[in-house]
This record gives structure tokens, sequence and C-alpha cells, in this order.
């Protein structure tokens, strides 16, 4: 009887004191409610200062896409590198040749003249090719001037018989009486100051297609 009277008692209090519990925490300030220990470095890294994330541009200019003006060309570019690819497959065939013949030889259906007259022609054509190379390299078939006149384009054949492009500034450009030569030499040297590679182009077999840009970059002709 007595616990009965006391729980009857004492739960209206309790549930009086839930009730106010609750609503005191509905009504307290978010800003009045303690904050956890873990949530703190969050909070901070949101709440934090946000540092823009700055990108660099790099400006590229390709030399190779501006337009040129030909200042000079030598029409025998052409036959200059049929030749050079004529002295590879040549070649290419005097070495292919070459082991088949070895390999009679070692079995008594070649003679000895055979592999030495062989051998011979494909030391030759190793020879040939290696000199044709060396002087087809160094012949300048074409040059061109930028809109500017600062950057001169320089064509020649590669040890393939491709093109090969420079892009060399016409500072940097011997003028025809820097090199030593004569105006009046059929094979004149292209040289630089910043290199001892020297290439080779003239006016005699070759045409100045623009007199006063050709003049910007060598002098007087």
């Amino acid at each position: 009887m007595i616990r009965s009277l006391l729980r009857c008692r004492l739960t209206p209090h309790v549930l009086s004191f839930t009730r106010g519990s609750s609503l005191f925490a509905a009504r307290t300030p978010y800003s009045l409610q303690p904050c956890s220990p873990s949530l703190r470095p969050i909070q901070q890294r949101l709440h934090g200062p946000v540092i823009p994330k700055i990108t660099a541009l790099v400006n590229y200019s390709d030399v190779s896409t501006q337009k040129y003006t030909m200042i000079y060309t030598l029409p025998y570019i052409k036959l200059l590198r049929a030749v050079s690819r004529l002295k590879l497959l040549q070649t290419a065939i005097t070495v292919v040749i070459l082991p088949p013949v070895y390999v009679l030889y070692f079995q008594g259906a070649a003679s000895a003249f055979l592999v030495g007259y062989t051998t011979g022609i494909a030391l030759f054509a190793g020879v040939m090719l290696y000199t044709a190379s060396y002087f087809f390299r160094r012949v300048v078939g074409m040059m061109y001037l930028d809109p500017s006149q600062t950057t001169l384009k320089v064509s020649h054949l590669t040890f393939w018989g491709k093109r090969h492009d420079m892009y060399l500034p016409v500072s940097d450009v011997m003028t025809i009486g820097d090199t030593g030569d004569s105006v009046n030499e059929t094979i004149l040297k292209f040289k630089r100051y910043s290199s001892a590679e020297t290439l080779y182009f003239s006016t005699h077999f070759g045409r100045v297609v623009d007199e006063q840009a050709f003049k910007k970059v060598f002098g007087s002709f």
C-alpha cells in the first residue's frame, strides 16, 4: 500500500521534470550547447578561411605554326633527295645479299672471287653512302623568314633523305662577309655564331626569291 501510494505521488513530479528538461533542451540555443571535442577540428575546417587555388597559365608559342616567307630555294634539292634514298636502297640490297653469299661459300657453292667481289661492293656502297649523306645533309634546300624578320627557317635533308627544319634567330646567322666568303663564289657557307656546324648554299645554283629579306639576313650579295 505504501509503495503504491508513493508511486502515485512521485510519478507526476518525475514526468513534469522530464518534460521540463526536454523543453529546456529544445529551447536552448545552438550556440549555448556544448561542443564535442571530436567535432571541433571539423568545424574549424568548415568555418576556416577559404584559400583560393590559383592556376598559372603559360602562354606557349609554336614557331612552326607561324607564316613564313620564302627567301631562298634550291631547285636541285629534290634530285639530291632522290639520290640519297637511292644510295640507302643500294646499301641495303648489298647488305642483304652479302650473308647468303658467305653461306654459299662455306657450303662450297660459291667461289672466293664472288665473296671478295660482293664484299668489296658492300664496303664501297657503305663508304659512298656515308660520303653522299655527309654532303647532302649540309646542303640548304630552302630558307624562310617570319613576318617580324627575326626568325629564319632553314630546311635541309637528314641521313634518311627526309626534310628537317631548323628555326634560328636572325641575329645568330653570320653574314656572307663574316663567314669569309666572297659574293662571287659558287658555294657559300651558312654559319652561326653559336655553333661550329657549317651548312652550304649557292646563289648560283639556287634562286633568291626575296632579295630584300635575303639581304636582311646575309647582307649585300
